[in-house]
């Protein structure tokens, strides 16, 4: 049985100052590839690199993993949290980058993170539409919208999908726009036609072959919540109601505890990634849209500014969830309450 992590934390442990100092500290393919890669030099008992597959114009996708790799006497649970699978939603891949520094630069002084790394594995996919990130496109390099390419409920026109793809291998059409009705993205012929979404799904199906895959978490910018399944128009299946109980749990904490709100969305989608990974491997799932509705990108670029701002804003959410990763892994109610650094979270904008 693996003990709950404690609830006191060191003062001198919660280096978030460390952590994304500069406004303008975005990241492009290159910048986070060099990054990540600095993670591997600088903590390699820490840090594996792996990469799950590559785009559509060949640039490679890669997982950072973060456990104490010296720690092995035990089975350890996972958890995966991705972003950037809309290339144009930039935070929601540094919301990825900034929390795995944060990880590694208080292992070993903050007691609550060292226990995570020592009984827990992190999976972070921080870039899953690289193409779309260095074209600042919702899209990849097929037109594709990635996010309505998993197998659950596809295709539907009622969930804002349509099944496109490349006309005659050469024509991109990302999307339908319907007035006075709705946007229709293109979410391509067939699930996991593209091979982002291929390369994602051969991850969750690894972790879920491991076992101990506690939760998964799929960022996006900018509609300021956190949303749980279902988002399809037609689930396959009802979820049970202490499922039901713990979405709720996470939702309200998240609420109650930062600036991010629990309103559902206000529209459907078919072929997510959440759904798909909580249809697959029945695990709470969560779409968190960080930043606040002012810096939508819909469909070309969002404004980014105050970088270091939002970043705080999402640590509590990853903490929260981190603390609790056995809970919700066995489906019970997620009460253990993060320890957070000063400053965290902060003030919301004015």
């Amino acid at each position: 049985m693996i003990r709950r992590p404690p609830r006191s934390t060191p003062s001198n442990s919660s280096a978030a100052s460390d952590v994304y100092k500069r406004q303008d500290e975005y990241h492009d393919y290159d910048s986070m590839v060099e990054k990540i890669n600095s993670f591997n030099q600088k903590y390699p008992s820490l840090v594996d690199l792996i990469r799950i597959g590559e785009s559509v114009s060949g640039r490679d996708i890669w997982c950072i993993e973060i456990t104490n790799e010296k720690n092995i006497s035990q089975s350890k649970f996972s958890c995966l949290i991705d972003g950037c699978i809309h290339g144009n939603e930039w935070e929601a891949g540094e919301s990825c980058l900034y929390l795995a520094e944060y990880l590694l630069i208080n292992f070993g002084s903050n007691m609550s993170i060292t226990h995570i790394l020592n009984t827990s594995i992190v999976y972070i996919v921080p870039l899953v539409n690289p193409d779309g990130r260095e074209d600042n496109t919702r899209w990849n390099s097929n037109g594709i919208d990635l996010n309505r390419n998993f197998d659950i409920d596809f295709g539907n026109l009622r969930g804002s999908s349509i099944r496109l793809g490349k006309l005659f291998g050469v024509v991109k059409i990302p999307y339908i726009r319907i007035p006075y009705y709705s946007v229709l993205y293109n979410c391509g012929r067939k699930p996991f036609s593209e091979p982002e979404t291929q390369a994602m799904k051969g991850l969750i199906e690894m972790l879920k072959k491991q076992g101990g895959f506690s939760f998964y978490v799929n960022c996006h910018t900018a509609v300021h919540n956190i949303i749980t399944p279902w988002d399809a128009v037609k689930p396959p299946f009802e979820m049970k109601t202490q499922e039901r109980k713990v979405f709720d749990a996470v939702k309200n904490w998240v609420a109650e505890n930062t600036e991010y709100e629990k309103t559902p969305l206000r529209y459907r989608a078919s072929g997510t990634a959440t759904d798909w990974c909580f249809k697959e491997c029945r695990i709470p799932c969560f779409t968190f849209e960080m930043l606040s509705r002012d810096y939508e990108p819909w469909i070309y670029a969002g404004k980014h500014d105050h970088l270091v701002h939002w970043m705080k804003t999402t640590l509590p959410v990853f903490m929260y969830l981190l603390v609790n990763i056995e809970n919700l892994h066995n489906w019970q109610m997620p009460t253990i309450q993060p320890c957070l650094p000063d400053g965290v979270p902060p003030a919301p904008l004015h």
